[in-house]
Formats: C-alpha cells, structure tokens, sequence
C-alpha cells in the first residue's frame, strides 16, 4: 500500500536527522584539530552546497534529463519570493555559524542538547503563527523526546554559562526557518529553495567575518584550509547540508510542522553514534535509555499517523492537511 504525504514526510526527516550530526562532527573536527574558525567553516559549508546544488540545477537541465523525464518540474536559479528566501538563509546561515563556534568549546552532545530547545520552540509558534493543531499526543510526544534527549547527554551546569547561549540562539532562528519553510514552501522547487538559502547564508555568514576581522573576534576570522582533508572535510559538509536540507525542505512541504517536531530529537541518536567513533564519547546505561525513549517517541508518532492516515479525516480538521500541492512541486512521486 502506497504511504501518505504524512509517512513519506517523516521518513524524509528521519533521514536528515539521522545525517546532519555527520556534517557537526566535521564542523568540530575542522575548529578544533585543523584550527579553522568556526565561521570560515560555516562559510565553506554554505559554499559548497551552493556549488553542489547549482550543479544540480545544470544537470537536471540537460537534454538526456529532459529525454528521461520530459513532464517533471525542474528547478530554476529564481524563486518566486527571493527575498523570503533569502531571509530563509540568513536564518539558517545566522544559526549554523553560531552552532559551529559552540561545538568548537562544547561536546558535540552537550552542544545538540541544548539545541534540542528547537522543537518545542516550533511547536509553539507553529500553532501561533500557521494556525495548526498540536493535540496532547504530539505535545506529550515531544516532551518527553526532550526528556530522552537529557538522559542521553547528561548536561551538566556547564551548559547554563555564556557558551550555552549560543546553541539556544541557534535554536531559535532554525525554528523561525522551519517556521518559514512550512509557511512560504507552496509551489517552490526545494533544490530552488536550497540554492537560495544556501545564497542567504554565504552572505550573512560573510558580513560576520567582516565584522570578526574589523572587531578582532577569534571565532570570526577568515581562514583558508591549507590540507587536502580540510578540503574534503569541507566538501563532505557541503554534500550532506545539500542532501540533508533538501530533504528536510521535502517534508515540511509534505506534513505540518507539528507532526515533524518531535522528529528532531533522533537527530542526537545519530550524534552519540558519531561522538563515540570520532571522539570516543561512549554512553552509559542513562544514556542508552534516553536513546530507547527518543526512537521510541518517533516510533509511536509514525504509526498513529499511519493509522490515522488510513482513516477518513474529520470534518475541519486540519491535522494533516498540507499546505503544499506536492504535485506542483514536482515530488508527488
């Protein structure tokens, strides 16, 4: 049986978040071992997924493409709102830079817990703002994901000092991104939407390097990678935020941002996985149930939207109602 929008929107962010960790693991490796800024790091990052994402667009524009796929959509350099989207990517670039220098001074899973703010932080202004229902599944669901994410890190009061703030700040403009992306997302090509988010954040992220080097700020400067490995790193990062947002840009295209939110949290599953290949952070038995509770939480919230899929919907019931014709947007299939 063919899966609903809802389905399809969940696995697509079960993916991202299964894979971003990967790209914040780079991040903390280049400023801590190879001495990059973190800044300049945020900036390569934005810059190789413009580079990767405009290949795309070429790609998919030529005649074997179109030969093979005559009828389907195809993404344009041109939005239909830029400057929405850009703003979009000075969101985005604002918190990923902030995330980067935080990571640099943190554990990456004490940097990720504090971040874990974010879902509940859209699950407020998504009910606010876009007008969508939160019933008390989903909000119990995400709290106690946030629950399972403080087992699993374990945040110490370390994470209540000046640092920590970063993070939280972090949190919030990705959820306002989010929050954009669910609301202006109708009728976008999401590797459009990726181009120029990519664009805004190069922009923003620059400004801050201009300001770092006039300031004399450490973590804003500008640094050129020098080895091989921090430029394949650097590409690596750009392959993942491309992947990984695109499908993020899929989903809240496909699902409210309600539904996704308690999402968010298998992100730090991901995280302890890598902390402990890479920085040889192994968990401990909290730790792993924390982990039981967050995989559990998404679990239990993509079989009740299955089972709710099945069903007829109620009369003025918005739950699941998408916001997006997903066959305009070129990824009914």
């Amino acid at each position: 049986m063919r899966s609903g929008p809802v389905v399809r929107a969940m696995l697509l962010l079960v993916f991202a978040m299964l894979l971003l960790p990967l790209m914040d693991t780079a991040a903390k490796s280049l400023s801590t071992d190879y001495d990059l800024a973190p800044a300049s790091v945020g900036l390569g990052r934005f810059a190789g997924q413009f580079t990767f994402v405009l290949l795309g667009i070429a790609l998919s524009r030529t005649i074997l493409t179109r030969r093979l796929q005559p009828d389907r959509p195809r993404p344009t350099l041109m939005p239909a709102r830029p400057l929405i989207h850009m703003v979009r990517g000075a969101l985005h670039g604002g918190g990923s830079m902030l995330f980067f220098v935080a990571v640099k001074y943190m554990p990456l899973a004490d940097t990720i817990a504090v971040f874990f703010i974010e879902p509940m932080i859209l699950l407020a202004l998504s009910a606010l703002f876009l007008g969508e229902y939160v019933g008390w599944p989903r909000r119990i669901a995400s709290a106690i994901g946030f629950c399972g994410a403080l087992l699993v890190v374990q945040p110490s009061y370390e994470l209540f000092g000046a640092v920590a703030l970063l993070p939280l700040l972090a949190a919030l403009m990705f959820a306002v991104y989010l929050l954009i992306t669910r609301r202006f997302s109708a009728g976008e090509h999401p590797v459009t939407m990726q181009l120029w988010s990519a664009a805004g954040g190069m922009i923003t992220i620059g400004a801050c390097i201009v300001l770092g080097e006039l300031l004399g700020g450490v973590d804003y400067r500008f640094t050129l990678p020098n080895l091989r490995d921090e430029i394949a790193l650097i590409a690596v990062m750009g392959v993942i935020s491309t992947a990984s947002h695109i499908a993020v840009v899929m989903a809240y295209q496909l699902a409210p941002a309600s539904v996704l939110a308690p999402f968010s949290y298998l992100e730090i599953v991901s995280a302890t996985i890598f902390g402990y290949v890479v920085f040889d952070e192994f968990p401990g038995g909290l730790q792993w149930v924390g982990i039981v509770i967050i995989v559990g939480t998404g679990f239990f919230i993509f079989l009740r939207e299955r089972h709710l899929e099945l069903q007829p919907a109620p009369v003025g019931d918005a739950r699941v109602t998408p916001t997006t014709d997903v066959d305009d947007a070129g990824w009914a299939g």
